[in-house]
């Protein structure tokens, strides 16, 4: 079973990136299992004096989470034309651990206007030296839709396949390092 750890950037409630990483886990593949992390507006603001001994609870248990998952899913929005900051706060716990170093990333998106975001957030992720997935894309348009519409779209046998047929590409991405 490849186990998978899916983190939004984004703090809404009504988030499109968090509706596509929820859809996503629960659509994986069979021999994948999705857990979304549900603490990023729980991070404390980096401190590099907290480190150690000092590293505060949730930040332990981000870097938890991301030690022990076979890879990441990163679904993030663009804010004025880069990663929103408690999405890089996070990122920022795990630059001095070996969490990132080599573990498997797959980056989704819930919007085709965030160009300046990914490129930011994959060449965060590269400098972390977080392997990413290039093979696996999935981009699901839910931007300025309500709910029940991304409900809708990500409940259509086209987004479920595409969803399926990412998580699997990931998956052999993972198998094969």
């Amino acid at each position: 079973m490849i186990e998978l750890l899916a983190i939004s950037g984004s703090l809404r409630a009504a988030s499109t990136n968090s509706a596509l990483l929820a859809a996503l886990a629960a659509n994986a593949p069979s021999d994948c299992r999705v857990a979304v992390y549900d603490g990023l507006g729980l991070l404390p603001i980096f401190n590099p004096d907290d480190e150690g001994e000092r590293t505060p609870r949730e930040a332990a248990r981000l870097i938890g989470a991301v030690t022990s998952a076979d890879g990441i899913i990163v679904s993030c929005p663009e804010y004025a034309h880069g990663v929103p900051g408690g999405m890089k706060n996070a990122l920022d716990w795990l630059v001095s651990r070996d969490a990132a170093v080599g573990k498997p990333a797959m980056l989704v998106h819930a919007s085709a206007r965030s160009l300046y975001a990914r490129a930011a957030l994959a060449e965060i992720m590269r400098t972390m030296s977080f392997a990413l997935c290039e093979d696996a894309v999935l981009e699901i348009g839910l931007l300025g839709k309500k709910p029940p519409e991304m409900e809708a779209i990500l409940a259509e046998p086209e987004s479920v396949l595409a969803m399926r047929e990412a998580v699997s590409t990931f998956a052999e991405f993972i198998r094969a390092r």
